[in-house]
């Protein structure tokens, strides 16, 4: 533990000095560091797609840094400081595991998300939704906003039921395409497609922004290769037929 508190106050006092000497350091707002915080998000997101765990220990220190300059920022105008941010999470924490730090008994982790939630209105939230932020990106965002309505029992029973919704907003769509319906109608149900195929990965335990994630990946590695095959033998693309690519593409496929 006490390696561990040096570290920590190591990085608190370069930070103090980073602030006071380095120009970078000094112009740097609550507001400059904002977009900066969410590339080094995506970056630690993808460290951990690729299971690297010595690029997942980068940046989660560079995202430690983040949080410590903020907490450096805030205490320049008495807003806050380092400690006021650990103090209040730990408070969190405490508070939201009675089951830890109380008597309440649970009897696995559902139980435990549903206290979690509860707990959450009981501190003033006049919703559950509340906790899911506007700019999430839409896919997480319908993710987390089924997990949170399951967490006050607003679910399906069985996954038989999802994958039945599923099929039925397929339907809803292809009859809005099929009768040649206005664009809003389109996306409209189209929408409603990927909520409910969100909803369904939910139940089967598949988080669906990972899964896209790793066909993005797949698709850009079977049409690399593609190209590269074509650059060997000295044609473009442009030039090749459908079924000629096709050809490359399952080779590709069978590498894998």
């Amino acid at each position: 533990m006490t390696d561990k508190l040096k570290a920590f106050e190591e990085l608190l006092n370069i930070m103090d000095k980073l602030r006071n000497n380095c120009p970078w350091d000094k112009k740097q707002t609550i507001d400059s560091l904002r977009y900066l915080t969410i590339e080094e998000t995506y970056e630690l997101s993808d460290a951990i797609i690729e299971k690297d765990m010595d690029e997942i220990r980068k940046e989660l220190g560079d995202l430690m840094l983040h949080i410590v300059f903020y907490s450096k920022i805030a205490s320049e105008t008495g807003a806050f400081d380092i400690k006021d941010v650990l103090e209040g999470i730990s408070k969190k924490l405490i508070n939201r595991h009675p089951h830890i730090y109380g008597d309440v008994k649970v009897e696995n982790a559902n139980d435990v998300a549903n206290n979690w939630e509860q707990i959450k209105l009981d501190e003033g939230r006049s919703s559950v939704l509340e906790g899911v932020p506007n700019s999430l990106p839409a896919m997480i965002k319908a993710y987390r906003i089924q997990d949170k309505v399951k967490g006050v029992g607003f679910d399906w029973e069985q996954p038989h039921q999802v994958w039945e919704k599923v099929k039925e907003e397929l339907n809803e769509l292809n009859d809005e395409v099929v009768n040649n319906s206005d664009h809003a109608k389109v996306e409209d149900e189209f929408g409603d497609v990927l909520f409910s195929l969100i909803n369904y990965a939910r139940f089967i335990d598949v988080n669906p922004e990972d899964a896209l994630e790793k066909t993005n990946r797949k698709f850009i590695k079977r049409f690399k290769y593609l190209e590269e095959k074509t650059i060997k033998m000295g044609k473009s693309l442009h030039d090749m037929t459908l079924a000629e690519m096709d050809v490359y593409w399952n080779e590709a496929k069978g590498l894998e």
